[in-house]
């Protein structure tokens, strides 16, 4: 073992101080290390490793421009902080010894056991009842759930209603939208962008927040949920009505958008009128992996692809073309509202 990983659990434990920590990939070895040294358990509160790249934007909320960098080292040195403070509780390191703590915990898990049978649970004199532990798992419904993510406390809600265990789920195939309604454009656009694809999981997505309106309501998204799992495909609801935001949530994937929304993503316009400042977020996006499959779409009446617009150099192998002669329908969920009527 190295000197250095015992030196600091044993100062933090000596200071009766506690801690969680974060381990880059290459450094997993030393969490055998951490926990062999007498006290760990009383000293480490959590340890996580995050190995992939969704694991590490999961963890500090975007996406690190370079991974093995000083910035993300101190980035995940003060997640790890955070996490700590919410772990910790003031006052209460070293109240009981290793061989107490065993012996709550046992208790509590007798008691557990006893509430799940319905069957009263006897503490023994040397345990007090507020020692015991209360159980911290709360479940919420599907209503609480998506409140959650309108209201920013979870990032997305994922419905599974297709059967893709065969695909790989770190990567996905993400055709956002509003689908209100769904349509056979909609299902035949991303069938299309999945065999383009070598690997990935394909999903529709909706954001319950909106750039310019107001949210969706719980009501709303269910209706909407429900075209999808009337067909059997996944939808992801979340809250990042923008693709920078979106790139950082699903890093590595590509997102299946029109020649129109293309436009808009390389038009300074939608950015201050900044042309650097669109440079700057969209190569932040290509340093997550994420790509663009582009198909052709109506622009002010004239059919355009990939190819009919102007993508800055730097970004050309961000956007791939979907062909015309592999998806063209002229149908949109707007035209099918107007026909439908109010």
């Amino acid at each position: 073992m190295a000197s250095w990983v015992r030196a600091v659990v044993e100062a933090i434990h000596s200071s009766r101080a506690q801690a969680v920590i974060y381990l880059a990939g290459g450094a997993s070895q030393a969490l055998g290390w951490l926990l062999s040294v007498p006290g760990a358990s009383g000293t480490v509160l959590e340890v996580v490793v995050p190995y992939s790249m969704a694991s590490m934007a999961q963890l500090l909320g975007k996406m690190p421009l370079q991974f093995t960098s000083k910035q993300a080292a101190e980035d995940m040195a003060l997640a790890a902080f955070n996490r700590a403070l919410k772990l910790s509780g003031p006052g209460l390191q070293g109240l009981r010894s290793r061989e107490e703590e065993d012996k709550v915990s046992s208790y509590f898990l007798l008691k557990a056991i006893a509430d799940g049978c319905k069957v009263p649970a006897t503490i023994q004199s040397d345990v007090q009842e507020p020692e015991l532990p209360k159980e911290s798992v709360e479940q919420f419904d599907e209503d609480q759930e998506l409140q959650q993510v309108i209201d920013g406390q979870v990032c997305m809600k994922v419905y599974h209603f297709s059967d893709s265990m065969d695909k790989n789920f770190n990567r996905k195939i993400i055709l956002p939208g509003s689908f209100n309604p769904l349509h056979d454009g909609h299902l035949r656009l991303l069938e299309v962008a999945s065999s383009m694809c070598d690997d990935g999981l394909p999903c529709f997505e909706i954001s319950a927040i909106n750039a310019d309106k107001p949210p969706l309501s719980i009501a709303e998204i269910k209706r909407r949920v429900e075209q999808f799992r009337k067909v059997g495909k996944n939808v992801i609801i979340s809250n990042q009505p923008y693709f920078y935001k979106k790139a950082e949530l699903f890093p590595g994937s590509a997102f299946v958008i029109g020649a129109d929304t293309a436009a808009r993503l390389v038009n300074p316009k939608y950015y201050g009128g900044d042309y650097n400042r669109m440079l700057e977020i969209l190569l932040e996006c290509k340093n997550t992996g994420t790509t663009f499959l582009v198909g052709g779409r109506n622009i002010e009446g004239v059919f355009k692809v990939l190819e009919d617009l102007d993508i800055p150099v730097e970004l050309r192998e961000m956007f791939i073309s979907i062909p015309e002669e592999k998806f063209r329908m002229d149908i949109s969920s707007t035209d099918i509202r107007k026909k439908q009527g109010p």
